[in-house]
């Protein structure tokens, strides 16, 4: 399914370690607002993902201080720290389930690339997830083929929920960022340049 999502009042729920938060996040969500007409996306810091466990992660003061001077400018992008606010592990059934509390008014958009819905059926609680969302906004690339058949008989309710969002093939990931800096490579224009100054300024992937 495409097209604008037929409501007046849509979040998108753009979830994510943010570990650095980069130009390609804000490219993503900007086309995924304009293409389903959205009034706002909720950026949600999750601070310690249970499948990222085995990795060492930027403390969370200092991702939410670049997530907040990146996102500073637009006041359709908005900060939630319902994750924060929270103890672990964070898994986005829970997520979706307490932003409706919060935004019962509000038809919640939860954002996804295509390899994230390929993964959806090993979610926890991937079922409760699904139910929990009005709609699922997947970003796909060009030539990425989704078979919602195949996921519709694992998760039901699915293939009505998901909107495809067109997206521009973007090579920019935060694992290659945080690579980039620890190697000194450039990486200047990854990020916006307020990004960039606390990446500097606090020594990180150092």
């Amino acid at each position: 399914m495409s097209g604008r999502i037929e409501t007046k009042y849509a979040l998108g729920v753009f979830g994510g370690t943010f570990d650095p938060p980069h130009i390609g996040h804000l490219i993503l969500a900007a086309e995924a607002q304009y293409q389903l007409g959205l009034q706002k996306i909720l950026w949600v810091l999750t601070p310690n993902p249970p499948h990222k466990q085995e990795r060492k992660i930027t403390a969370v003061d200092e991702r939410i201080a670049m997530l907040n001077v990146m996102l500073a400018e637009d006041p359709s992008f908005e900060i939630s720290r319902v994750d924060m606010e929270r103890e672990s592990p964070h898994y986005a059934y829970e997520t979706m389930q307490l932003l409706h509390q919060k935004y019962p008014e509000a038809e919640l958009v939860y954002l996804m690339g295509a390899d994230s819905l390929f993964d959806l059926p090993t979610w926890c609680q991937s079922l409760s997830f699904v139910e929990a969302c009005d709609s699922i906004g997947v970003m796909s690339r060009p030539g990425c083929d989704i078979d919602l058949k195949q996921l519709e008989s694992k998760l039901p309710g699915l293939s009505y929920r998901v909107r495809f969002i067109k997206t521009p093939l973007l090579q920019i990931s935060s694992s290659q960022l945080r690579q980039r800096v620890t190697e000194k490579q450039p990486f200047r224009y990854f990020v916006t340049p307020s990004v960039y100054q606390l990446i500097i300024k606090h020594d990180l992937y150092r």
